[in-house]
Parts: structure tokens; C-alpha cells; sequence
């Protein structure tokens, strides 16, 4: 299998290895009522000061705010966690890399659209997370190189984005914009081309070739370098179990940080698929360590290297908090009413209008910067283009949705009852 479609697989794993973690972080907020008391508590001081339009007192507005602020850009964000936590429940992968594109598109720069993401991420981890119940599997050792590592590659991530900020806000815009729009334009096409391929009865092909132990063969290879310290792992499952350097386990925590303080996603996307199909680590370890990860990653990334900074709107963090706990919830339990195939196709659709609407605003961020000439009406009304079909996308997808949920509410219900589940399905499952 060629290697642009082994990176897709990568990167589709990851996205919807975030999204579980997303959906059982939520539920364990939701369904905890001190939890519940606490998320209110913290949200009526935000809210009340946001309403006063006194964001300075909370470091967001003097430091790098939307266009202007107002409580309306508040319940922009509760709109941009609800769109993200629908996507996130239904599909069960993608709902993640929608916020920053949508904060943006919003009109919350670049910058701050990371440092407030991290910090939704890092407040739901914290509130959320059931540690002491996931953590039994979690090898220390491959923990601490990892998280060394992560740790180190927030500071990289974090000093480019500020960097490039101090230069010149246009080209740290950009930058971010870039990243995004590559990222999204290359999950978003290949899930588009596995979408037609699978409304035509083609199958995909396994992305991970594996050894004789069932571990992937570029596991093997890496596990097979020998430089000291070597990390024993994985002892309760493999006889004999494995060994990997720290040195491999600290590059991939580094490119993981680096990931997740430039994006604004908290690194959980990338590390799951990493340890598995890298690593060759399993799965009941891998869980572990990746909640361990999303906890230290997006705190440090966003307290370190945006908070203290001024690069953190905690009201719209709050705001999408609180969306994105219905969103998944209701998309969820819409998966049981949902064809598979059309969970496939929005998957495609919403990661492409993310695409598009970051890449519509390069033009424009180019020509700002004086380095392409082109009149500026064409770069604004290329912009605004990307911006209304990204929205026009996300409302139809709401739009659906819920029609869809509140169309079969009643069997919902009953449903639920019965099973008590809800969780959200991956992408390309059958039904």
C-alpha cells in the first residue's frame, strides 16, 4: 500500500481514537452531577465577567481577541462546541479538527483560536477524566519518555506559533491556516474518494502490514534498534514482553507537542495511532498513557505557552465546553437512526469544508503580507466564499441531525433504555 495512503489510515485512526476519548470524557461529565455543579460554578464568574465585556480581567481581549467582542461571540462558541461535539458523537472521528478552523472563521485570530482550544481541551480532560479507573495498563516508564518529550515539544510548537506572531499576526495567521488546510485537504479528499469507492462496493485495504506476533512491521523495525535505555513494555500481554528505546518513545512525544501547541488540538489525535501502529505498544496501554498525554500535553501547551501569555479566551473555552457536552450527546444516540454510509459521506464532507475554508483565506492572508499580487476584492470575496460554505455545511449537517434525532426521539429513548449505550461509531461502520 502506497505511503499517502498509509498516512490517511494514520490519520483517520487518530481522529477517531480522539473522538472515543471525547465521547467518554463528556459522559463522564454528564452524568456526574458534582461535575455538573463544578463545570456551572466555574462557568457563572466567566460568563458574568464576558457579559460585562471585561475579558481584559481574564487576559483574552488585550492580548490578541476577535475583530471585537461581545457576548454574541460567546454563544458562537457554545454553536462552534455543539457543531464539533454533533460531529464527534455521530461520526465518532473529526469533530476535534473542526474548533480552531471554526474559531477562526468566526473571526477569533489565529493564536488565541489555539490557546483557547487547548485550554477547552485541557478543562474537559481535567473535569472529566476517570484516570484512576483507566490507568492499571499504563507502563511508567514509556509514560515519563513520552511525556518528556511532549513536554519539550510544546515549547517548540508554542515558541513558533509566537514567533511568527511577533513578526508579523498576518504570517502567524497564515501559518496556522496552512497547517490546517493541508492537514484537512489531505483526510478530507482520501475520506471523500474511501466514501465513493465504498457507495460502489469497493473495500479498503489494511494500511498496517504485521509481523508473525500480530505487531506491524515498522513496530518491529524500531523495536529492533538498540539504543540504551531500552524501555521494557507490554510484559503482562506478549511472554517475555517488549523493549523499545527512550529515544524513539521522546521524538514521537516531541513531534506529538510540537503537533498539538501549533494546532490547538491537545496531541490525543496523533498519540493513540502512534503508540499502536509505530510503537507496536497495545491497546490496553496505549489507553492509559493516552489519557495521561491529552492531560499533560494540552495543560502545559496551553497554560505555558498561551495562558500566561494572554492567548487564552476562557468565556469562548467555557462556551464550547458546554456545547460540545450536548452535541455529543444527542449525537450519539442519533448513530442508532443513522445509515453507515451517510456517516462516511458527512465525514468527508465536514473535514473538506474545513479545508476550504482555510485554504480561501491564503489568498488574502498573501497579498496582506505583500508577497502575491492580486486585486484585493478577489482574495476578500474568495475568503468570504469559503466561509459561507463551511457554514452553510455545518448548519445543514446540525440541521439533519437533529431533524434526525428529534424525528425518532421516542425509539431513541426506549432504546437507551434497554442498553444504556451510546457510543459513537467509526467511521465506516456498517449498519
Amino acid at each position: 500500500m502506497s505511503v499517502p495512503r498509509q498516512i490517511y489510515e494514520f490519520l483517520k485512526a487518530s481522529s477517531i481514537a480522539h473522538a472515543q476519548w471525547d465521547y467518554e470524557v463528556s459522559m463522564s461529565i454528564v452524568k456526574n452531577r458534582k461535575k455538573l455543579l463544578i463545570l456551572l460554578l466555574m462557568l457563572a464568574p466567566i460568563l458574568a465577567v464576558s457579559l460585562l465585556e471585561a475579558a481584559p480581567l481574564l487576559g483574552g481581549k488585550e492580548a490578541y481577541a476577535p475583530s471585537f467582542y461581545s457576548p454574541t461571540i460567546f454563544f458562537i462558541s457554545m454553536a462552534i462546541g455543539l457543531a464539533a461535539g454533533l460531529i464527534t458523537g455521530c461520526i465518532g472521528a473529526g469533530g476535534g479538527f473542526i474548533i480552531t478552523p471554526a474559531l477562526m472563521a468566526a473571526g477569533v485570530k489565529g493564536i488565541l483560536a489555539v490557546g483557547t482550544d487547548l485550554f477547552h481541551i485541557f478543562a474537559k480532560a481535567i473535569m472529566g477524566t476517570a484516570v484512576h479507573k483507566k490507568l492499571g495498563n499504563v507502563s511508567p516508564k514509556l509514560a515519563v519518555a513520552f511525556l518528556i518529550g511532549s513536554g519539550a515539544g510544546t515549547f517548540v510548537g508554542g515558541a513558533i506559533n509566537r514567533v511568527l506572531y511577533n513578526m508579523d499576526p498576518l504570517l502567524s495567521e497564515g501559518f496556522i491556516s496552512l497547517i490546517y488546510a493541508i492537514l484537512l485537504g489531505f483526510l478530507g479528499f482520501y475520506a471523500l474518494f474511501d466514501f465513493l469507492k465504498s457507495r460502489k462496493g469497493g473495500g479498503g485495504g489494511d494500511a498496517h502490514g504485521s509481523g508473525p506476533s500480530g505487531t506491524p512491521n515498522f513496530a518491529i523495525k524500531l523495536q529492533s534498534i538498540n539504543i540504551p535505555p531500552m524501555i521494557p513494555f507490554d510484559e503482562d500481554f506478549v511472554p517475555g514482553g517488549k523493549k523499545i528505546s527512550w529515544v524513539i518513545i521522546a521524538a514521537g512525544g516531541a513531534l506529538v507537542g510540537i503537533l498539538a501547541s501549533i494546532m490547538g488540538v491537545g496531541g490525543g489525535f496523533v498519540t493513540f495511532p502512534m503508540f499502536v501502529y509505530v510503537f507496536g505498544v497495545s491497546s490496553m496501554t496505549t489507553v492509559g498513557t493516552d489519557i495521561l498525554q491529552i492531560i499533560f500535553t494540552a495543560g502545559l501547551a496551553s497554560i505555558a505557552q498561551y495562558a500566561i501569555y494572554g492567548y487564552v479566551f476562557y468565556s469562548l473555552a467555557m462556551g464550547m465546553l458546554i456545547g460540545s457536552l450536548l452535541g455529543i450527546q444527542i449525537g450519539a444516540l442519533t448513530t442508532k437512526v443513522v445509515k453507515g454510509i451517510q456517516i462516511r459521506g458527512f465525514y468527508a464532507v465536514s473535514i473538506l469544508a474545513g479545508f476550504v475554508n482555510r485554504a480561501a483565506t491564503l489568498p488574502r492572508k498573501l497579498v496582506e503580507l505583500e508577497w502575491v499580487n492580486i486585486p484585493k476584492q478577489i482574495t476578500t470575496d474568495i475568503e468570504f466564499v469559503g466561509n459561507i460554505i463551511f457554514w452553510i455545511v455545518v448548519a445543514i449537517f446540525g440541521l439533519w441531525l437533529f431533524a434526525k434525532f428529534f424525528g425518532n426521539i421516542g425509539s431513541l429513548r426506549e432504546e437507551s433504555r434497554v442498553d444504556g449505550s451510546g457510543k459513537p461509531a467509526a467511521v465506516g461502520a456498517s449498519r
